[in-house]
């Protein structure tokens, strides 16, 4: 994965973004060829990044598959236009974007298209949140394809997170590549997947699971919820 701003007004977003500036210092950034992780905290530009790499790929904005070309609401940043993605020998034979936030107007459109079967056979709307997203993984993912996915812990119990693991890791078995931005410490789990951290800065790091933020940070609170309660409410309230 590639950055090519230079015809872009880098005084304007989304380039002012520091992840943006580590893209550039990178020069670029491989992605694995079975599982990719996305980390870092809210505002380091996991879902700009991962919404970039899926307009770059040919998948629309909002989410579906490539080809969905349905609008809601124009928001996408501009990144995906100056991305470049370099891929290997092997094309993918099917794909999926799902982003949470938008999710439900992807369950809108699958219903005004038809096509309800490849997911179950059962209109996502008619399912809760963190089911449709399953039913999703499970119905409509396929080996071979090209799956980026931006939080979609989002939806899911902690034993919903768990069947998602294991449905990547059989998936990724069968040649399937996921680019995944996630907040979740079980989904980072997934074995052999590289993890790569965004840092305030915009820095860009390959790290170890162990090291990942949402990994030390959760294993933290765990391991003393008192201390971080009284941090928080030192109001005594």
């Amino acid at each position: 994965m590639e950055l090519t701003d230079d015809d872009a007004d880098r005084s304007a977003y989304p380039f002012t973004l520091p992840v943006v500036a580590g893209l550039r210092a990178a020069g670029q950034v491989e992605l694995d060829p079975a599982v990719t992780f996305l980390a870092g905290g809210n505002g380091t530009g996991k879902s700009t990044l991962i919404e970039a790499i899926a307009v770059a790929a040919g998948f629309n904005p909002e989410g579906g598959s490539a080809n969905f070309r349905f609008s809601t609401r124009a928001t996408e940043s501009s990144l995906g236009e100056h991305l470049r993605l370099v891929r290997g020998t092997r094309k993918p034979r099917t794909g999926f974007f799902l982003r949470a936030e938008s999710f439900y107007n992807v369950a809108t459109e699958i219903d005004r298209l038809g096509v309800v079967d490849g997911y179950g056979g059962t209109s996502l709307h008619e399912r809760s949140h963190g089911e449709s997203f399953l039913d999703l993984a499970t119905h409509r993912f396929k080996p071979q394809g090209l799956y980026l996915l931006d939080e979609p812990e989002a939806a899911l119990s902690v034993h919903g997170c768990l069947a998602l693991l294991a449905r990547i890791r059989d998936l990724t078995q069968a040649g399937a590549q996921f680019v995944i931005a996630t907040h979740s410490p079980i989904l980072l789990a997934v074995p052999h997947a590289r993890i790569l951290q965004i840092e305030p800065d915009g820095v860009i790091r390959h790290v170890d699971y162990d090291d990942a933020q949402p990994v030390v940070l959760t294993r933290s609170f765990l391991a003393d919820p008192q201390r971080y309660l009284h941090h928080l409410f030192r109001d005594g309230n």
